[in-house]
């Protein structure tokens, strides 16, 4: 039996990888927010989780499941390649290897680190905003958008944090990072919920769509049950 591939699907999901690539290279910058220091992803990360959101509401958890795989398959490829590019004999009259190398060649360990935490907060945060819409039963979007953000992005910081700079920054220091960037992260989250609600409403009159998901399986590696 055919399927019918939804438009709409498939744009959040390009998307969203696109802005997980995006968010990677920018994170090589770090710039002032204030008082607050913190990676230039920051200023496009926020948005995967706002569309992890809107996917998980409108297609359900095992079509987000599916769309996170795809965004780590997308930023590994990526990595692989960025790291082949860096080794590869420039030209000789090419004289930016130096900077090439500094913004595209993170090491293994940022890689590890970023993808990782990727994984852990992404399935987290939409884990989060499934079952809260059960509980719900549908309604209260805004209260498990912020919430489910809230755990993935603070999971997210988390993880890559402590696995890219443990042992090369004191605890204490990479304690305010986690924090700082969990909370920048929750409050884009808050201020661009308005769009998001307009968005969510819209997508579900078009596609005449909104999973709630009763009885499925929250393993992420069931790629076969989308």
């Amino acid at each position: 039996m055919k399927k019918n591939v939804s438009v709409l699907f498939m744009l959040a999901g390009i998307l969203f990888a696109v802005n997980l690539l995006i968010a990677n290279i920018l994170a090589v910058k770090i710039i002032s927010v204030g008082t607050w220091a913190a990676p230039a992803g920051i200023l496009i990360f926020p948005i995967a989780y706002i569309l992890n959101d809107i996917i998980v509401e409108v297609w359900g958890y095992q079509k987000a499941r599916l769309i996170i795989w795809t965004g780590f398959a997308a930023n590994l490829l990526a990595a692989l390649f960025f790291s082949l590019a860096v080794v590869w004999p420039a030209a000789s009259f090419w004289q930016n290897q130096s900077a090439f190398a500094t913004i595209i060649g993170n090491t293994p360990r940022i890689v590890v680190a970023s993808l990782l935490a990727y994984l852990v907060g992404s399935f987290l945060n939409a884990i989060v905003m499934s079952r809260i819409k059960v509980m719900m039963k549908g309604k209260e979007f805004s209260v498990r958008a912020i919430l489910s953000t809230l755990v993935g992005e603070s999971a997210d910081s988390l993880v890559f944090i402590t696995i890219a700079f443990a042992g090369s920054v004191p605890w204490k220091i990479l304690a305010g990072m986690v924090l700082t960037q969990a909370i920048l992260k929750t409050l884009y989250e808050i201020v661009i919920l308005p769009l998001t609600i307009i968005v969510v409403k819209w997508v579900k009159r078009v596609e005449g769509v909104d999973v709630i998901d009763h009885n499925i399986s929250y393993n992420p590696f069931l790629l076969h049950k989308i």
